[in-house]
């Protein structure tokens, strides 16, 4: 907090003493009352709903491809060695890249911003599914084998909960990833309803600089309220796999 407070005292000086124009980059004793207001306007609470509902309906879909996927990656080298080349291919892909294909495919509708996000919170949970199978310690695996567990058991009773962990970390970034994109394509397309919109319509404004970035810093307040809530369900859910005092 004191970081973030640093922050804004820096903003702050910078547009009050003229470094960077006042037009260009109100400063914070404006666009927080003008954060505040916004939160009153109907047409501004149903922005925000919909960039929320549209970043979790995502990164559920995602979690819900990237798991099974990661699980299947992390467990069976011959389809491991099939697809990593594919995968490493389209991960580095941006998905803001794409918004134009997307654009002309499917249209500027919800189910674009939604896609769009899915496809980019897809690989940090899929990454951290698989690799976490990967420090597994062996021994776990043999007596399960050994007690007569099957395969199929083995990674939902064994690998899954070991791994749920490193599953969360992916979920966390996975958030912030699609949170960004969704705004983003809001932003570009212009065809939905949802923050990005409303930040393009103010920025086309006269002296609407304010909303601009009072929306741009709601946007951050929503990544950073998000991580918080599940770093504590990080500490609740998996305390036995944090470093000695990580639950404190």
């Amino acid at each position: 907090m004191i970081g973030l407070a640093g922050f804004f005292a820096l903003w702050e000086a910078a547009s009050r003493t003229g470094l960077v124009p006042d037009y260009y980059l109100r400063p914070p004793s404006v666009v927080l009352p003008t954060l505040v207001r916004l939160l009153g306007d109907n047409h501004f609470q149903r922005a925000l709903v919909a960039t929320v509902l549209a970043t979790l309906i995502a990164l559920v879909i995602a979690t819900a491809i990237a798991v099974p996927a990661g699980l299947l990656l992390g467990s069976v080298p011959v389809v491991r060695r099939a697809v990593m080349t594919l995968v490493e291919f389209l991960r580095p892909i941006p998905s803001v890249a794409i918004i134009p294909l997307a654009v002309i495919t499917v249209g500027s509708g919800p189910e674009t911003k939604i896609g769009l996000a899915v496809y980019a919170a897809t690989w940090p949970i899929l990454f951290n599914t698989m690799y976490a199978l990967d420090e597994i310690d062996p021994l776990h695996v043999q007596t399960a084998r050994a007690f007569g567990v099957r395969r199929l058991s083995v990674l939902t009773r064994v690998a899954l909960p070991s791994a749920a962990p490193f599953v969360l970390t992916g979920v966390r970034l996975a958030l912030a990833l699609s949170l960004g994109v969704v705004i983003s394509t809001e932003f570009f397309t212009g065809g939905t309803i949802g923050l990005g919109q409303y930040a393009m319509e103010a920025a086309e404004g006269t002296n609407m600089m304010a909303e601009v970035l009072a929306t741009t810093v709601l946007a951050g307040a929503l990544g950073l309220g998000a991580n918080a809530a599940l770093e504590w369900a990080h500490r609740k859910a998996f305390a036995w796999s944090l470093p000695r005092g990580g639950e404190r």
